[in-house]
């Protein structure tokens, strides 16, 4: 299923300029995809012919968005220059990166910084520790709002009835045998997260790790972020992950609040 974002009302909307919406969908088709992409795979993945997505694919090519590869094409290096004009203009980034690096210092696990977009969390900013995973270098990753340390940090700040939209909205798919698709669980989740003003998570993303998530605020006091702290289940206890970490990351997030 892909996990670009539909917009709804496209054919009301008399500003809308469908040609670069499915330019934009063509790009979005990677989500999906870690590998290049035929022509075919891209005009099924945004529902237009064969010759219609050779067009839009040349275009981005000629731009420098995609790149031909063996067996297709693949996103261009022109992304990674939109990526940082994006970071770089948020305001958010540089106030958090020299909080982030010494929460690092302090705790010696990985911090991320991510963002919350409804039913998922971006991650903007990610410190690794000692432990080496590729996913976890990476910027630009998805993860669902519902299931994640700061994702529920972030839910546990806003109306319930607000969080309990998000929670019922979201594709409840599990990564990992231990990860809390009920409805009702997660809202006690949630619950637990608005009293202690951090929320915990166990294997709910990757086995093996236990994070620790609170939430970023803006100048409304709405929820616009999270910290999030991740650490091995094979080093530290849940007890002593909270007892540690939960206070430095909590305090974290406050300053890097507006």
């Amino acid at each position: 299923m892909s996990k670009f974002r539909e917009t709804s009302g496209e054919d009301e909307d008399r500003l809308f300029v469908r040609s670069v919406g499915k330019a934009f969908r063509l790009l979005e088709a990677f989500a999906d995809t870690p590998g290049p992409m035929t022509l075919s795979q891209l005009a099924a993945a945004i529902e237009v012919d064969k010759s219609g997505a050779q067009r839009l694919a040349h275009t981005l090519g000629r731009l420098g968005y995609l790149e031909k590869a063996k067996g297709g094409f693949r996103p261009g290096r022109r992304l990674l220059e939109r990526s940082f004009d994006y970071l770089r203009g948020q305001p958010i980034v540089s106030r958090a990166v020299p909080i982030l690096a010494e929460l690092r210092r302090d705790v010696g696990e990985r911090v991320d910084l991510s963002l919350f977009d409804d039913t998922a969390m971006i991650y903007l900013v990610r410190l690794q520790s000692k432990r080496e995973s590729f996913y976890a270098h990476l910027n630009g990753r998805r993860v669902p709002t519902y299931c994640t340390a700061g994702g529920q940090a972030v839910l546990a700040q806003l109306a319930p009835e607000a969080a309990l939209d998000v929670v019922e909205r979201s594709e409840r798919v599990p990564t990992t045998p231990r990860t809390i698709t009920s409805v009702e669980e997660t809202m006690r989740l949630v619950a637990q997260a608005r009293e202690a003003g951090f929320a915990i998570a166990l294997e709910q993303v990757w086995l093996g790790e236990i994070a620790c998530g609170a939430a970023i605020l803006d100048e409304r006091k709405r929820p616009v972020a999270a910290i999030h702290v991740v650490g091995s289940i094979a080093e530290w206890t849940s007890d002593d992950f909270v007892r540690r970490i939960a206070p430095l990351a909590r305090d974290a997030a406050r300053a890097i609040s507006f």
